[in-house]
């Protein structure tokens, strides 16, 4: 018999995680226990897709505030630092600016707008409009700001994030003056000391700072990127992709996760004789059409996954054959039509008609964006999520 179902997402509930567990046997205890309560067979190509913050947790891999504190005074050492292009978010930066401000004396906090490269907005890009602000070109000091567009507070967190990052800034004793630009090199009107905290725009923020005269660039991803005073560290990403742990710490980025992966997959193919992927996986990478945020705020989906997760789809669209290919066909006939198309199709459908309006993401980045919207953020209690028949197509 035919299957009548193709994908399937179980988000697998896990145990509450702490630091020195053996997250790689909790892994495959949890995915061999649940196919057997909820009645499925594993399979090869199946997914399980862990989320970093349970391999970070396992690992230990956390910082505080004060181990940011000295690595910002020990490559700043004093100086006044600019303090580049941090998103928006209370979990994701609040931490990590007191530390910068532990470690430093004067701060300039120079924001983008009108959003942050995440879409978290400060003011709606229709304001600027109406006031004849360009934020390609213009430099706004905070009085300057406040008269445009007076006191915004984030559509869904109720935060004014200028006064409330100005605020951490102070009650760590340093000054801070804020001004708004989307042009790198502005902050080099103020200081030639720059900490660039943007994501995915890191590189080049870094690049052209280099390239007009600052004396002194770091960006996140070269803070903590090795161990000090014993604290957890990333060498990659340093603290990109951290979070807020507690009022005094932040969870960092797993590193070094190649080797889970493999060892998962090869304690579940031992147990069961099936070649099942493993991916660790982070934000996802979609936009809220609402909050217009478009959620990665770590440095990337997947900081590990195994080879079966390697490149992008190479799928046919279904609508583009029926109406197209086949328009002439019904029934069993179109079925069959478009059946043999399938299995007959090309090994790279880049630039064939009939692959328009596939979606042209990496894999790593598709799963991952199905994994973290299966899991959320909240309190499902779901960290693992096993997915079925993800490589399925009209044929199977």
């Amino acid at each position: 018999m035919e299957r009548a179902v193709g994908t399937v997402v179980r988000g697998l509930r896990g145990p509450i995680v702490n630091q020195g567990d053996d997250i790689g046997q909790i892994v495959v205890d949890t995915v061999l226990n649940t196919a057997k309560t909820e009645g499925y067979d594993i399979q090869d190509q199946d997914i399980i897709a862990i989320t970093e913050s349970i391999v970070a947790r396992a690992q230990g891999n956390y910082a505080s505030i004060d181990d940011i504190a000295a690595d910002v005074q020990a490559k700043f050492d004093g100086k006044t630092i600019g303090v580049l292009f941090p998103i928006l978010s209370r979990n994701r930066f609040s931490n990590l600016l007191k530390g910068i401000a532990r470690g430093a004396k004067d701060i300039v906090l120079m924001l983008s707008f009108p959003a942050d490269e995440v879409g978290n907005h400060l003011v709606d890009i229709e304001e600027l409009d109406a006031k004849g602000v360009n934020p390609w070109t213009d430099v706004l000091n905070e009085e300057e700001f406040r008269q445009h567009f007076g006191y915004k507070k984030h559509a869904f967190t109720g935060v004014d994030y200028i006064d409330y990052y100005k605020e951490l800034v102070e009650s760590e004793g340093a000054t801070c003056k804020v001004i708004f630009s989307n042009n790198p090199q502005s902050i080099l009107d103020y200081t030639k000391h720059v900490l660039t905290c943007d994501i995915h725009s890191r590189v080049r923020t870094k690049r052209i700072l280099n390239s007009r005269g600052a004396e002194t660039v770091y960006g996140l991803d070269d803070l903590l990127t090795e161990s000090l005073n014993g604290s957890g560290f990333n060498p990659e990403y340093g603290l990109l992709g951290s979070n807020k742990a507690t009022e005094d710490t932040v969870k960092l980025f797993p590193a070094n996760c190649q080797p889970l992966v493999e060892d998962i997959q090869a304690k579940l193919k031992d147990a069961t004789g099936k070649n099942v992927e493993v991916m660790v996986y982070g934000d996802g990478a979609f936009k809220d059409p609402v909050g217009k945020i478009w959620e990665l705020a770590d440095p990337i989906v997947s900081p590990a996954y195994t080879s079966g997760l390697t490149g992008t789809p190479n799928e046919v669209k279904l609508k583009y054959l029926a109406d197209n290919n086949f328009s002439d066909l019904r029934g069993e006939e179109l079925r069959e039509a478009i059946a043999n198309h399938i299995q007959n199709k090309k090994e790279d459908l880049v630039g064939a008609m009939e692959a328009q309006g596939t979606t042209p993401r990496r894999l790593t980045d598709l799963i991952g964006s199905l994994a973290d919207l299966t899991s959320g953020s909240g309190d499902k209690g779901t960290p693992f999520v096993y997915i079925q028949g993800y490589f399925d197509n009209y044929t199977n």
